[in-house]
């Protein structure tokens, strides 16, 4: 019969060091998310489905975002 095998052995995980993460990939990054969420906020709020646009309307006073 066969030992049965150690499954308790730890990987270690991969870290990524903030520091070697160069500029340009961070600015890309955040250009990514800012032009995503522009393209979000307006996809929503002109939106022509009155329930989309009401929903996303009710979050934004809800979150004290001045809407209009």
């Amino acid at each position: 019969m066969d030992a049965p095998m150690n499954t308790n052995q730890s990987i270690p995980a991969p870290s990524i060091d903030a520091a070697s993460v160069d500029r340009q990939t961070r600015t890309a990054v955040a250009l990514a998310m800012v032009v995503l969420g522009a393209l979000l906020v307006w996809g929503v709020g002109f939106a022509h489905p009155a329930f989309i646009h009401n929903a996303a309307h009710d979050s934004r006073h809800a979150l004290t975002y001045p809407c209009h």
